[in-house]
Order: structure tokens, then C-alpha cells, then sequence
């Protein structure tokens, strides 16, 4: 509802169309009503005095009439009586009306324009930047993750580390041999203490990052390497070179619960959706498909739910809406450049938009409608857009190779993005979240604060 509308305004306003009134008398109008300063009011002028005027005058120059005083007299006397001695044809007024006091005076509160939101300051370099050596350059992949206790994890090589945001400190959680290695994929659990960690030999190993101990290591699953990865509660769900998604419950010896077979290609892009009933996949194939829990499950003839062929290219960066359940971004590699919106629910695109480079990462803005993308070649950017009218709200420029990874710290200010320059880099891209402001304790009826009649 329109917080400036609304009945109370109605209240003075002129009844019109009464069939009892037959006979409209004219009010001769006061030259000061419905006035403008600047604008001339038409219905406030008097067109036959001003013709008058005008003409007498030009007819007083050309054929001058012979003047006495009992004449001048007589003619000030008439124009007197007559309301003629106005020396203004155009009126104007001198300053606005002063409102009308409403009957409701908590109303005019909400009336009053909104003061504006001053706009974010968004720095134009990272705030810290970190050496990533041995990094690997590998669009399938998906080698960084921030878990929810605020501790990053990037694999380097056949290596782990961990860096602490707390206090910048950092670690190394577990090495593999070279027969395993190189790690191809990690991906926090939702506890903040466990992590996964894909391998290119299709395994797939669990650790606990407090005690820096490797709980257990899923095998069977998958015939090649594990590229990428995403938690659904208990449930690990992995996708493979071997084109097949593996959904694995972590707290049972047998932990393959269900197999989703529906790409063609390496599966580079796992996403849950915030609600945990839809699982978006995207592959070297173009694909993207939408797995949905209660398709999956049933005897349907095809497990996925929406089977979306639109990109060009590789589909790897994938994100939910955190502020519409049922809205997914996606992004397409070098042959495509496209940011496309979803909705899953349909199946229908709802925009695309060309960026002009290779999409490698999403990510939304916890706090405001914005999404972040990583790009390649040529300008290797981040680039935040508004939504949902994807208008460039910055550019974000320091690597000097295509930016891979993304990652977003648990309070959602802050970015790190890892490119194939081997460097790990920190921007404090989405700002600082307002503070929530508490709820006005809502009156138990209407009008309860005004006095009433017993």
C-alpha cells in the first residue's frame, strides 16, 4: 500500500453530480485562489478586463479624450465599485498553501518521503592479497571453499591448507601421495569442522579440521577423478570426469544412497538449494540439469526434473537465491559468456545476459539484490551486478589470470577469489549487513492508543 494515499485525503473534497442541484451560481473567483508563484492560473485570470485594458490604453495613445476632474473622479468611483483597479493581468502566488492538518497525525509520518540510502562505497582493489603457489589452473575443478567457523580451505597441489579469518593464522590440514593426487575438489560440511576432499583418483575423504584426522575414505562410487562437490545436511553429493552425481549419506557404512545419471560429460558444477529438495548440476556438456528429491525418488522415467540445454558452453558456476527460493543463477564457459536466471520451479529462463567472458563464478550477496561473477580472458574481473536489471555496478581488476574460485565468508561481506596467478585474494566487495532494527510491538486493536468512550 502506498504509504502517501489513502481515504483521509478525501475528506474536503467536492461532492459533483447531485441531480437535486439545478442551478449552479458562479462564484467570482479571488484573484489569490489556485494560484501558482510561477506558473500562470488560467481560471484566475480575467480575459475580457485584460482585452479591455489593453485596448483602452492603445486607444487612450492614439485618440487622446479631453480630461476634467469631475470626469477622473467619477471614473475612479466606477472602477472602484467595479473591482477595476488591478494593475496585474497575469496572477501569481506569493508562497505555497500551508498543508491541511490531518485528523490522524501518526499518518504524516508515513507520508514523508523516505530519507535516501547513501550509496556503498565498494573498494576498487583487495583489501589483502595471499601466495597460492601450486595451484591448479583447471576450469573443472573446485579447489576453495569458506566454511561456516569462518576458516577458508584451498587445495594446492596434493596439499590442503586451511587459513583462520579469526586471526589470519594458517595450517595445513593433509597431504596425499602422488598415486592419489592431484585434489581435485573440498567442500566444508555445514558444521564448520569437517571437510571433503575429492581426489583425482575418484576417492573421496573426509577430516575433521580440529583434530587434523581423516575419518574415512568413500570409494566405489566413481571410476575417475572427483571435481566437484556439495552438502546436503548429511548427505555428500559428488560429481565426477565419469559424468555420474553420487549422493552419499556420511553416517552409514553403505554410504551410496542414490546415482544420478543424466550428463554426458565431467561433472563441474554441484549446487543444493537453500531449502535442500533441488540439487542444480552443470557439465562439460552444456547441460544443466534440476534434480528434484520427490522425481528422483519415484519411478518416474527420467530422475531429473528439468533437463536445460540453453548454454553454449560449459556450465560450471552455479548459485541460489538466498532471497527467492526458487531462482538460480548460472554461468557458461569461454563459448558462451552467458549469466542465466532460472526458475527451477517452471524451468524457464527468466533472463540471460552476455557478458563477454568466460563465467568460472557466482556468487549472491547475502544483504542486497547483487551477484558477483569471476571471469577469464581478456580482463580476468569481478564484476557486481544489480538485479534484477543486471545493471555493472563495479569491476573489480588484480589478477592476471582467469579467476577460478570464489568463496564468501559466513557473514557475507567478504570474497576471496583464487586464479590461476597463484594468488589468493580478499575483497570486501558486499559491505558491512545493517543491523537489524527490533520490530514496533504491534497494538493488540486498531486505533488503541486513542481515548474511547465507555
Amino acid at each position: 500500500m502506498d504509504a502517501g494515499g489513502g481515504s483521509f485525503g478525501m475528506l474536503n473534497k467536492s461532492r459533483s453530480g447531485n441531480p437535486l442541484q439545478e442551478h449552479v451560481v458562479l462564484r467570482r473567483k479571488n484573484s489569490k485562489e489556485n494560484c501558482d508563484r510561477f506558473i500562470p492560473n488560467r481560471s484566475a485570470m480575467d480575459f475580457d478586463y485584460a482585452h479591455y485594458m489593453l485596448m483602452e490604453a492603445r486607444k487612450g495613445k492614439e485618440n487622446p479624450v479631453e480630461s476634467t476632474p469631475a470626469k477622473e473622479a467619477y471614473r475612479k468611483q466606477l472602477a472602484q465599485a467595479l473591482n477595476l483597479n488591478r494593475t496585474r493581468i497575469l496572477a501569481f502566488k506569493n508562497k505555497a498553501p500551508t498543508p491541511a492538518q490531518s485528523l490522524f497525525p501518526e499518518t504524516s509520518s508515513l507520508q514523508q518521503a523516505k530519507p535516501a540510502k547513501p550509496r556503498r562505497s565498494i573498494p576498487q582493489t583487495s583489501e589483502r592479497t595471499l601466495d597460492a603457489p601450486e595451484i591448479i589452473d583447471d576450469y573443472y575443478l573446485n579447489l576453495l571453499d569458506w566454511g561456516s567457523g569462518n576458516v577458508l580451505a584451498i587445495a594446492l597441489g596434493n596439499t590442503v591448507h586451511l587459513w583462520d579469518a579469526t586471526d589470519s593464522s594458517t595450517s595445513e590440514l593433509m597431504t596425499v601421495d602422488e598415486d592419489a593426487g592431484p585434489i581435485t575438489s573440498v567442500s566444508w560440511a555445514p558444521d564448520g569442522r569437517h571437510v571433503a576432499v575429492g581426489l583425482n583418483n575418484s576417492e573421496v575423504q573426509l577430516w575433521d579440521s580440529t583434530s587434523n584426522k581423516q575419518l574415512r575414505t568413500l570409494r566405489g562410487g566413481h571410476e575417475s577423478r572427483v571435481g566437484s562437490m556439495d552438502w546436503n545436511n548429511h548427505v555428500l553429493s559428488t560429481g565426477g570426469m565419469d559424468s555420474v552425481i553420487i549422493n552419499n549419506d556420511v553416517r552409514i557404512r553403505n554410504h551410496i544412497v542414490e546415482t544420478y545419471r543424466g550428463h554426458h560429460q565431467e561433472v563441474c558444477g554441484l549446487k543444493w538449494s537453500a531449502s535442500g529438495q533441488q540439487l542444480a548440476s552443470g557439465g562439460n556438456d552444456n547441460l544443466l540439469h534440476i534434480w528434484d528429491n520427490s522425481v528422483a525418488s519415484s519411478n518416474s522415467p527420467t530422475q531429473w526434473l528439468h533437463r536445460l540445454e540453453d548454454h553454449t558452453a560449459a556450465v560450471k558456476a552455479l548459485a541460489w537465491c538466498p532471497f527467492q527460493a526458487n531462482l538460480l543463477a548460472s554461468g557458461g564457459g569461454g563459448a558462451d559468456g552467458c549469466i542465466k536466471f532460472w526458475n527451477t520451479h517452471t524451468g524457464s529462463c527468466l533472463n540471460s545476459v552476455d557478458t563477454g567472458s568466460q563465467v568460472c563464478s557466482l556468487l549472491w550477496n547475502k544483504n542486497e539484490r547483487e551477484l558477483l561473477s569471476s571471469h577469464g580472458f581478456t580482463e580476468n574481473q569481478l564484476t557486481l551486478w544489480k538485479y534484477p536489471s543486471m545493471v555493472k555496478i563495479a569491476e573489480l581488476t588484480g589478477h592476471t589470470s582467469r579467476v577460478l574460485y570464489m568463496a564468501q565468508s559466513p557473514d557475507g561481506c567478504t570474497v576471496a577469489s583464487a586464479a590461476g596467478d597463484e594468488t589468493l585474494r580478499f575483497w570486501n566487495v558486499f559491505g558491512t549487513p545493517e543491523l537489524a532494527k527490533p520490530a514496533p510491538k504491534a497494538n493488540s486493536e486498531p486505533f488503541a492508543h486513542y481515548n474511547r468512550i465507555r
